[in-house]
């Protein structure tokens, strides 16, 4: 389903709030928008829509499933879809000179400093091999804009092979993309992958047009064509992270456009920081890659990123267990799937893994905390996290399952039916 065809299904459905209210893309749109899917018709004179993803049911409606279903559909997909290159596409409706003044690029907190990108996708590729991930973009000049690059992850190796041969590293920053490509661009698949990725979990070939300069992109709403700088590097941050703290100001790469395209009247995608869509999009794309981890040592039947984790830091993974080793052996395979994760708790499947509730009546009743709570120290964990030292932390794996052995000191008593 195309970017506008799901806006319109959600408007029909009477999910969609309009702000007709005329708004400042400084601090206004981001105070208002709420949790709600929001599209504001008048930022400045431009529309700017947030929250495409911000929930459970919005990514099931995306998908084509019941929300109980998201997992099972998510982890039997895989990144092996075909695309269809196409010659043509609606983005090209107006191709035009850069200038980053002319979209209402949201300025959201009063730290920030600069007004930022935040749903932009970065596709990029450099002999032969492809990559396309969100990364934050802060805006630097008219033409210009500076990267966020993890060390270590795909746009980031690309571009350090692009530097040692001290060539740029060709870019097009792709803005409103149909929100299942949107979602697989934010998993974790192989490299070169996250289109084909897209088209499986949608059931159809995703379309594919060739940029200006040989990137090859998804319809969207605006397209920003350039490259990255192979050497020059400028401040970037501060700017407010998954755990809605600031992250730390780094020396970073700079983006030169040298091109933009973009639909008549386009909308333009933004992301709240520490928002739910940004949660959503960070989180739940490490569900399915724990839950096939964690099936290759448990009869695993749930996994969920829980909220008050931030959807990043905590994970809980439902299983049924038929050997007390099991719930180990889940524990190390969920760190193995995500290793930015620092705490993880393992229940039995008659545990609802979506109410806090019963999670913690899990390790109230199951856990015995000399035997059942596994500490790893001093290793790799996430620069978000404000209790590590560079990315260095502890983690924690907590076994609130039943001893198999002594069930009937655990089960809960059936309720009487009326």
């Amino acid at each position: 389903m195309s970017f506008r065809g799901f806006l319109d299904k959600l408007k029909t459905e009477g999910k969609l709030r309009e702000i007709k209210k005329p708004l400042s893309p400084v601090y206004e749109v981001s105070a208002t928008v709420g949790k709600e899917l929001a599209l504001f018709t008048n930022v400045n004179g431009s529309k700017v829509v947030m929250n495409i993803l911000a929930s459970r049911e919005l990514l099931a409606e995306a998908l084509g499933v019941p929300q109980d279903r998201i997992i099972s559909h998510l982890s039997s997909r895989q990144p092996e879809g075909e695309v269809k290159i196409v010659k043509d596409s609606p983005t090209k409706e107006i191709i035009e000179k850069p200038d980053l003044s002319k979209l209402p690029i949201l300025t959201h907190f009063e730290g920030d400093g600069a007004p930022y990108i935040t749903a932009g996708v970065v596709v990029s590729e450099y002999e032969g091999v492809m990559n396309a991930s969100i990364h934050r973009l802060r805006v630097i000049g008219k033409d210009r804009l500076a990267v966020r690059l993890v060390e270590f992850r795909h746009t980031y190796n690309l571009y350090k092979k692009a530097q040692e041969n001290g060539e740029p590293l060709p870019v097009a920053i792709v803005i409103g993309i149909d929100p299942v490509t949107l979602f697989a661009v934010s998993t974790r698949v192989p490299e070169g992958k996250e289109f084909n990725y897209a088209s499986a979990l949608s059931g159809e070939p995703i379309e594919l047009f060739e940029c200006e300069n040989g990137i090859k992109i998804p319809h969207a709403e605006i397209v920003l064509e350039g490259y990255i700088h192979p050497t020059e590097l400028v401040d970037e941050g501060p700017f407010v992270d998954i755990s809605d703290r600031y992250d730390i100001i780094r020396k970073q790469p700079v983006v030169y456009l040298t091109n933009v395209m973009n639909r008549r009247d386009p909308i333009y995608h933004a992301l709240l920081p520490a928002g739910s869509e940004h949660h959503i999009l960070m989180g739940i794309p490490y569900e399915p890659l724990i839950f096939n981890e964690v099936k290759k040592v448990a009869d695993v039947k749930n996994v969920v990123m829980t909220p008050g984790g931030c959807y990043y830091f905590h994970a809980v993974v439902q299983i049924h267990k038929t050997n007390d080793d099991e719930a180990k052996h889940a524990i190390d395979a969920t760190f193995a799937a995500h290793k930015s994760l620092k705490h993880v708790i393992i229940v039995d499947d008659d545990i609802n893994i979506f109410d806090p509730n019963d999670i913690e009546f899990a390790i109230a009743t199951r856990v015995k905390g000399d035997e059942d709570i596994y500490i790893y120290p001093n290793v790799r964990g996430s620069t978000l996290d404000p209790r590590s030292e560079n990315g260095i932390g502890t983690k924690v794996g907590i076994d609130a399952t039943m001893e198999l052995s002594k069930k009937w000191k655990f089960q809960r008593v059936p309720k009487p039916k009326v």
